[in-house]
């Protein structure tokens, strides 16, 4: 496999072809913050929270990248850290500020970038859109229960058809890669038919484990399977 050699950061590495530059980034340990991304999933290149500095060879002037949707190339000079990379990652913060005030997570990342009020009028939302619990349904359990609906400032995630989804298994992979904790699982076990599967509806396995049985048997009261 052919190997590219790059800098980041002023700091040489050398990676195999296809690496991206925030994989190879922290390879060296260098934090790039990230919302949209996870290692199981393929690179989406949502929140643009990992911007960085890109420059080729002679270039003079630098371009601001995803670093988790680039790949590495022969050369290439990287910078994760700079005034403008600040600069335009605390104007997405405020952004995201104003849609989810409510989010303990994008409060902590955006005061590292010391934002801490927003100019923009401030939304009730948990969701940021990330498409990350969509992608996981899709990509590593199989079942496509939940998919984005409408365009536009109406854009939510919800089940296709805005019908509760027979090919829910309710593992429950959706609440542990959501970044803002805007899936919760009891929440969804409360949905009738939802995340449970109906007496006439058969039952999907995940892809992975596949230790759900074909017909679950869900109790009746969700209540005795998620306590207060």
């Amino acid at each position: 496999m052919m190997t590219i050699k790059l800098k980041i950061d002023k700091q040489d590495i050398e990676v195999p072809e296809g690496t991206t530059i925030l994989e190879a980034a922290r390879m060296l340990g260098i934090r790039i913050p990230t919302l949209c991304h996870h290692e199981a999933l393929k690179p989406y290149g949502a929140c643009r929270i990992c911007l960085v500095e890109v420059r080729a060879g002679t270039a003079r002037a630098s371009t601001l990248v995803a670093s988790c949707v680039f790949p590495v190339r022969q050369g290439l000079e990287v910078t994760t850290d700079s005034d403008e990379i600040r600069e335009v990652r605390a104007g997405l913060l405020e952004l995201l500020l104003a849609r989810c005030p409510g989010s303990r997570q994008i409060r902590e990342l955006a005061g590292e970038f010391g934002v801490h009020e927003t100019p923009y009028t401030p939304r009730d939302h948990l969701c940021i859109l990330c498409g990350l619990c969509v992608r996981v349904c899709d990509e590593i359990v199989g079942a496509r229960a939940i998919d984005f609906s409408f365009r536009g400032q109406a854009l939510d995630v919800k089940p296709p058809l805005l019908t509760p989804a027979g090919t829910c298994i309710a593992c429950g992979t959706c609440t542990t890669v959501c970044p803002t904790e805007a899936v919760k699982l009891e929440e969804i076990a409360r949905v009738p038919y939802g995340h449970a599967v109906s007496e006439t509806h058969p039952g999907e396995r995940c892809r992975v484990c596949g230790t759900h049985p074909t017909k679950p048997e869900f109790p009746a009261n969700y209540d005795d399977w998620f306590p207060k």
